[in-house]
């Protein structure tokens, strides 16, 4: 698992840059062809994150149910966001996985409820869900990358 965490961190600190170097107006921007922005998709991943692994494992997540219902899979954008709460994603980013990997470490995942993921993938388990997580943060900043282009 140690590899899967390495991948994660070096992801998330790839997304802090994006809410480190550009403005919160550029964050919120959503360019001509698009249905989100940097801003959105960042939230998004931490979303996903927590429901992926912790609403599966049958446990509570560190994220609110409001933040859950905007950013959660099948949500759009529907306000711009706040310097504010660019900063509060800032801390999330990286809080979150040194809460996920010490709750991993302390066997909190006991259980996890099967889940076929909108892309088809199976996952029956804490490790599988951790992997995914990875990919599904991968496929976001490929969608980062190209949004970056249009702001």
């Amino acid at each position: 698992m140690e590899a899967v965490f390495s991948i994660w961190k070096r992801n998330r600190a790839i997304y802090l840059s994006y809410l480190n170097n550009y403005s919160v107006e550029q964050l919120n921007k959503i360019p001509e062809g698009f249905s989100n922005n940097l801003i959105w998709n960042i939230a998004h991943v931490i979303v996903c994150q927590q429901v992926l692994v912790y609403k599966f494992s049958g446990l509570e997540t560190y994220v609110s149910t409001e933040m859950i219902k905007s950013y959660g899979p099948g949500t759009r954008p529907t306000k711009e966001v706040s310097a504010k709460e660019v900063e509060m994603l800032k801390t999330l980013l990286l809080t979150l996985i040194d809460k996920t990997i010490l709750d991993y470490k302390d066997e909190k995942f006991i259980t996890y409820k099967n889940l076929e993921t909108s892309m088809g993938f199976h996952i029956n388990s804490i490790q599988g869900a951790l992997e995914y997580n990875n990919y599904h943060e991968g496929l976001h900043l490929g969608y980062i990358m190209n949004i970056k282009r249009f702001v």
